[in-house]
């Protein structure tokens, strides 16, 4: 069984990079323009325990992801969820420029975005969403943009006080983007092919999740907002999703309240009654039940 690789594990990746950038384990963003520079070792298979991005800027190359085969060519983007089994299986050309960019779960966890919605797009069970994304050439400039501007944030800095918080809103960028390029192609699959009865579902649960998130916690609202049982919503969300109702809709609740705790300037009280808690104590204790900490412990980690 492969076992499951961390950040420090992947540091040697150096050797190999033309460009390279590490904010301790955190994450490790790594650009590579020469095929004599990759040793043999790239074809072993490795299960990274957070969220992997690749952009193929330049040459063709073949990845094995989950046992599966994925051909990348100029373009083309991937992006997998933790304990991703993947390999580097072929590299067709000499000249390639590759990014690669591995950042740990902990880290996509402080980020200050909603990782739910980039779950249904690419790192989830939905049926027939493939891992790659194909970027036309100003996509993949504006990515490689991003890319560039994480690297020069650990090399450039010279300050520590404030790295961190600007790779934060960098890695909350890259992720915003990405769920834009693909919103574009989602509307346009939309028009041409309409969507099965089940997955039209999904998406509109997800969506009425991400608008009523702050007001409505109970599967029983969502079900009703689609004129279905909420039995036969959990069904179909878990099936399609590999995640229950409630939890998607307690995830969704969670990430809103620590980006609250974070970066509203609103107290505890205030968050619990922006979140329709009726009262302090209550959120407490849904916010410690669901994380394993108080919203002030939160705020002291």
């Amino acid at each position: 069984m492969t076992r499951v690789t961390q950040i420090h594990d992947i540091a040697p990746i150096k050797n190999m990079s033309t460009e390279y950038s590490r904010l301790g384990d955190d994450y490790i963003l790594s650009r590579m323009t020469r095929r004599s520079d990759i040793r043999a070792d790239m074809t072993l298979s490795l299960r990274f325990s957070g969220v992997f991005m690749m952009l193929v800027r330049k040459g063709n190359l073949t990845l094995d992801i989950n046992l599966e085969r994925q051909e990348l060519h100029p373009g083309s983007l991937i992006i997998m969820g933790p304990q991703t089994i993947m390999g580097v299986s072929e590299m067709q050309d000499d000249d390639i420029d590759v990014y690669t960019l591995f950042i740990s779960e902990k880290f996509m966890h402080d980020v200050n975005i909603d990782m739910n919605v980039l779950n249904l797009s690419h790192i989830s069970h939905v049926p027939h969403r493939s891992p790659v994304l194909n970027l036309t050439g100003d996509e993949c400039d504006l990515l490689a943009h991003y890319f560039t501007l994480l690297h020069l944030n650990t090399n450039v800095n010279t300050t520590e006080m404030y790295i961190k918080s600007i790779a934060r809103n960098l890695v909350a960028s890259v992720v915003y983007q990405l769920l834009q390029f693909d919103a574009k192609r989602t509307d346009k699959d939309e028009i041409q092919r309409p969507l099965s009865r089940r997955l039209s579902y999904v998406h509109e649960f997800l969506r009425l999740v991400q608008k009523y998130h702050t007001q409505e916690r109970s599967v029983g609202f969502y079900a009703g907002k689609l004129f279905i049982s909420p039995k036969y919503l959990s069904l179909v969300i878990k099936e399609a999703t590999g995640k229950s109702a409630a939890d998607w809709i307690d995830d969704c609740v969670i990430l809103e309240a620590k980006n609250m705790l974070r970066f509203s300037g609103k107290n505890i009280q205030q968050v619990a009654y922006a979140l329709n808690f009726t009262n302090q104590s209550s959120f407490g204790k849904y916010f410690k039940h669901l994380t394993g900490m108080s919203p002030s412990e939160f705020l002291r980690s």
